[in-house]
């Protein structure tokens, strides 16, 4: 099933998940004119801020603001891709990606969500970079559980300072039949 989109379950606390419920609190964008609005309800000093994203398992992309739980924006649901993203305007006057990472301690999205956000923002007629403009690597540590965030491509468990895996081996993997 190589080249299939991977889901990522949510792993945060339990009462994050059961407060999600089924209801999201983000607002798809499947266009630049719903971005457009999306972004015209924030305040004017918000826009470039960074907002929460996922990637429902449909490939569309879903957008809340920054400070909002991944689990929230997805209404408790599994994800193909979450972290954070940044607008700016281009010269052209049209809303672009300026920044965007995998940054989610909820879903703990491996790199290779990547071509999810990809492939949503390219349908979403948004330009994007080519990657990852802030990429993350999570881990746990088979010794001791613990989930870990590698800093500096240091393999090492936080906690307890053995060996972690190379490998992204946070839940079983779900690869999902399109």
């Amino acid at each position: 099933m190589t080249g299939a989109p991977r889901a990522f379950r949510y792993l945060g606390p339990p009462e994050l998940l059961a407060r999600a419920g089924r209801h999201t609190l983000g607002r798809a964008v499947r266009t630049p004119t719903e971005l457009a609005a999306r972004l015209a309800e924030s305040p004017p000093g918000e826009r470039t801020d960074p907002f929460t994203y996922v990637v429902d398992l449909t490939g569309t992309l879903w957008l809340a603001p920054r400070r909002s739980e991944h689990v929230a924006c997805a209404g408790g649901a599994d994800v193909l891709a979450a972290g954070e993203i940044r607008f700016a305007v281009q010269s052209t006057g049209r809303w672009a990606v300026a920044e965007i990472s995998n940054l989610s301690t909820g879903y703990c999205p491996d790199l290779d969500s990547w071509s999810a956000v990809a492939t949503a923002l390219d349908h979403a007629h948004l330009p994007r970079p080519d990657a990852f403009t802030y990429a993350f690597l999570f881990r746990r540590c088979p010794t001791c559980g613990q989930l870990n965030l590698v800093k500096d491509d240091d393999l090492t468990c936080a906690a307890c300072d053995n060996p972690l895996p190379a490998e992204w081996n946070l839940t079983t993997p779900r690869r999902l039949h399109r």
